[in-house]
């Protein structure tokens, strides 16, 4: 809360359906921040609500004694789904997914180092807690083919983690090899896009230069899917890119906002929570990962977008496209310097001329403030976006062509209120 009231006027919500919220006053908002991405299907879609309560009427409450058959489904659902996933553990949050990938990938090459992107998130642990959104003031001394200086993003965290903490930017392959030719990198965790400032597509062949090295040099590859796992494809980013990560991480629109995570990847890896040397078994606890309203919305999720997944897709990329165009056509006609990047129904307006590479390119040349102003007067008129610059706007299976068309036609008035 003290987070928001930083960053906004506090909006309390008390209600969202579909592709709407509403605040405390009854004013209603078209919804493209879907609580950072994970309402693929919109706000409570019927399909995965009715499951929920089918659970707690069958009275599938948390059992607590073991695996149920329902969190074998989910694993099922998604080993079919996925290319690169072997086997998987649920947690109840990406953020918990994370931690156990790191304590695996430690596991199984006996080293302490992880190498993550600035300007990315992996969750809020200690362990990769740094470089979040790092100001340009911060960035001016950096070159290419660096590891970047440590910055925690949180008071009260463990000082020994930054010890075994590198931070490198997203397509900057040169860094990356100089970091894990001098020291023990245990893993290399990614976002195959980075969708935490936007949309950072990965430049032609970089993802396959970080598969490359960090088999050179025995270090694990983590995908971070949590925010780009099912929004583009039912098989992940890694489904499109065709680069198979080591492990992988997924959340969000697992379970179309229900609270959930997945680990998953090699049986070779994951094999290491049940390892018969207890000097190298990999705890993975927690009493309400694969509770079963989570796990029967994650299986409901699953199934419809494997049933209806040519339908769902197409619709939101072509809601996608009709907003990209809209926008890149409302921003030219009042002459502002900006670049409208989309991957799916996933979308960001950059003020800058250019599409970013990454985040340190952001910094230098997003105009952040603007970006701000822009956001707020968006939501003054009831278009919902995270009002923090570079925060990706996301489309959802609920939204109509209408919604888009409202949408443009608000941010007209927007532009035109900014310009004055």
């Amino acid at each position: 809360m003290s987070l928001n009231r930083a960053i906004h006027p506090m909006r309390v919500f008390v209600r969202a359906k579909g592709a709407y919220m509403w605040d405390h006053t009854g004013k209603r908002y078209i919804d493209y921040h879907a609580a950072f991405a994970p309402y693929l299907l919109g706000h409570g879609d019927d399909d995965i609500d009715s499951a929920v309560i089918e659970s707690m009427q069958r009275g599938e409450s948390l059992i607590g004694a073991g695996t149920t058959p329902w969190e074998r489904e989910v694993a099922d659902l998604l080993v079919e789904s996925v290319p690169y996933l072997e086997q998987v553990q649920l947690t109840s949050s990406g953020t918990e997914a994370v931690a156990f990938a790191l304590r695996i990938a430690r596991a199984a090459t006996q080293r302490n180092d992880i190498v993550f992107m600035q300007g990315g998130y992996n969750g809020w642990m200690d362990s990769v807690a740094f470089n979040l959104m790092d100001p340009a003031s911060a960035l001016e001394s950096h070159k290419k083919g660096q590891e970047h200086a440590l910055r925690p993003i949180s008071a009260g965290m463990d000082e020994s983690t930054a010890k075994g903490a590198h931070a490198v930017e997203f397509n900057d392959p040169e860094a990356l090899a100089n970091v894990l030719s001098q020291n023990q990198v245990a893993a290399v965790i990614l976002e195959p896009i980075l969708q935490n400032v936007g949309i950072v597509k990965p430049q032609p062949g970089y993802l396959e230069e970080v598969r490359s090295l960090c088999d050179r040099h025995g270090s694990l590859l983590i995908f971070d899917e949590v925010k780009t796992g099912f929004r583009h494809a039912l098989g992940g980013y890694q489904s499109i890119c065709k680069v198979s990560p080591d492990l992988s991480v997924f959340g969000k629109a697992a379970a179309n906002g229900y609270p959930l995570g997945v680990i998953g990847g090699r049986t070779e890896y994951m094999s290491y929570v049940c390892h018969p040397d207890p000097s190298r078994r990999v705890l993975v606890a927690g009493t309400y990962n694969a509770h079963p309203f989570t796990v029967a919305a994650a299986a409901a999720t699953v199934r419809k977008l494997k049933e209806r997944g040519k339908e769902i897709y197409a619709h939101l990329d072509r809601l996608g496209e009709r907003m990209q165009k809209g926008l890149t056509r409302l921003f030219a006609a009042q002459d502002y310097p900006t670049t409208v990047i989309r991957q799916g129904s996933a979308f960001v307006v950059y003020f800058m001329e250019y599409e970013p590479t990454c985040w340190m390119d952001i910094a230098r040349n997003n105009d952040a403030e603007l970006d701000v102003r822009y956001r707020n007067l968006l939501i003054e008129r009831g278009v919902f976006h995270f009002p923090v610059t570079t925060k990706q706007g996301s489309i959802s299976f609920a939204h109509t062509s209408s919604d888009i068309d409202e949408t443009l036609s608000i941010t007209q008035d927007a532009l035109q209120e900014l310009r004055r």
